[in-house]
């Protein structure tokens, strides 16, 4: 159906850094872990975990300029932070560059960044990996990783409430996506 990892991983290799490019490798191993460990389609976890940080590195003015420009991103991002811009532009850009026409997969990268209300399993899958690939170190994500064993909800649940906090004891705005996906799940 796509082409392969290797392919795909050299596709996205030119447009990341290489500690971002080794991130995307561990979040890919973690999200086909998770995919075969929840009965998600292995494939496509494969494929979106690959691409979910394309447009990573994009200029500031091109996400924006996508945003303003393509009806269906909510201009709304745009009072929040750049850093959540990528997921939902990323999966805009990879509809034209790559052709990438399937809805699950796009979705899983628009939503990476956020979650959203009522997130697939293709959704929890890569936001999760995301979260929990080795290489992150941050506190709250060792008890994200033992929940993510036995519950793909709670780990995806826990996640959220672990961002939340850190947003709002920084005091930093909460993109709505973020809080509506912690509502559906609670």
């Amino acid at each position: 159906m796509y082409q392969t990892r290797e392919d795909l991983l050299e596709f996205v290799r030119p447009h990341l850094k290489q500690s971002r490019f080794e991130h995307t490798v561990r979040v890919t191993d973690t999200a086909v872990k998770l995919a075969e460990r929840y009965g998600a389609d292995v494939e496509k976890a494969e494929v979106a975990s690959i691409l979910h940080d394309f447009a990573k590195h994009k200029p500031k003015e091109e996400l924006k300029s996508w945003i303003l420009r393509e009806e269906k991103l909510n201009n709304d991002l745009l009072s929040y932070h750049h850093e959540l811009w990528h997921g939902p532009v990323g999966a805009f850009m990879l509809k034209d560059e790559l052709q990438i026409q399937d809805e699950e997969i796009l979705s899983a990268i628009a939503a990476h960044t956020t979650g959203k209300k009522d997130m697939t399993l293709l959704d929890k899958v890569v936001f999760l990996a995301d979260y929990i690939e080795p290489g992150r170190n941050f506190e709250g994500v060792e008890e994200v990783r033992e929940i993510a064993e036995n519950n793909l909800n709670e780990a995806c649940l826990q996640s959220l409430v672990n961002t939340v906090q850190f947003l709002t004891n920084n005091k930093r705005t909460v993109y709505p996506d973020t809080i509506h996906a912690y509502n559906a799940l609670v």
